[in-house]
Order: C-alpha cells, then sequence, then structure tokens
C-alpha cells in the first residue's frame, strides 16, 4: 500500500470509531513494507480506559500478530499527531517513522489540547511527518458535530 492509502486507512479508523461511539477522532495503522500489520481507533470512551488511544491499540495489536514488542522496520500512520502518552509507546515500541494527518493544533480547535502535556514532555527522537488526509479531517469534522459526545 501507499503512504496516501496507509494515511487513509487510519482516517477511516477515526472515523467508525467516531460512528460507533467508541471515541474521539483517532485511528492509527502500523505497516511494515506497506502492509498493515496493526489497525487501532480510540476506544477510550467504550473501554473506560484514558490509555486507550489509538496509537497504543495499534502498536499493541501489531505487537501480538508479530509476536514481539520492538517495531523496527515498521512505520505508523496515525490520524492526528501523537500525544506525548502515544509518543513514549512509539519510541519503546521503536518504530521507524510516523506520519500524521492532523496537528495538535486541530486537535485542540475541537477540544483535545495536549499542549500542556507536549510541553512538559520530550521531543520526538525519530521523524514525524505531517501528511493531511481527507477521511481523518472528515472523523474532525464528526467528532465536532456531534451533539451528545461525552468530551474527555
Amino acid at each position: 500500500m501507499t503512504h496516501e492509502q496507509l494515511m487513509a486507512r487510519a482516517g477511516e479508523l477515526a472515523l467508525d470509531g467516531v460512528q460507533r461511539g467508541d471515541g474521539g477522532p483517532f485511528g492509527a495503522v502500523v505497516a511494515r513494507d506497506g502492509v498493515i500489520v496493526g489497525e487501532g481507533w480510540n476506544r477510550v470512551l467504550v473501554d473506560n480506559d484514558p490509555t486507550a488511544h489509538a496509537e497504543i491499540i495499534a502498536v499493541r495489536s501489531c505487537c501480538r500478530l508479530l509476536g514481539q514488542f520492538h517495531l523496527s522496520g515498521c512505520v505508523l500512520y496515525t490520524s492526528c499527531e501523537p500525544c506525548p502518552m502515544c509518543l513514549a509507546a512509539i519510541h519503546w515500541a521503536r518504530l521507524d517513522a510516523v506520519h500524521y494527518a492532523m496537528t495538535r493544533e486541530d486537535a485542540a480547535r475541537i477540544g483535545f489540547d495536549d499542549a500542556k502535556f507536549h510541553a512538559a514532555m520530550f521531543q520526538p527522537l525519530m521523524p514525524l511527518h505531517h501528511q493531511p488526509d481527507a477521511a481523518a479531517r472528515a472523523a474532525f469534522d464528526a467528532w465536532q458535530a456531534l451533539p451528545d459526545k461525552t468530551e474527555y
């Protein structure tokens, strides 16, 4: 799969999760050599778990599938720039790079302001590539439009 297809899949997972009411507009895939080896979407609300972010769920799913906890050779595609918690998990997993569609500023505009966490934590140790995507934008728009969403 191409970078665009992998990013689009992350956006699709984000939108599906919003429409199911699982959590915020976040989806992620882990790929190795262009093949998806892990997927996840935000499940904070449905699992009542503040750590159930898309990136962490995708990394966990990839680790289970590959039977290993170091994911060098793999790349993460996510609908939004990772929060510090997810970035730490990405570092521990030893992913080669991260591509993200929406920025932390985009997330702040719809109620997910991680700025204080970013300021208090660290900077990434691997390349982070901003790669806008229409499906990720649609997930953010769908979340913002929900009249009865649970803010967290």
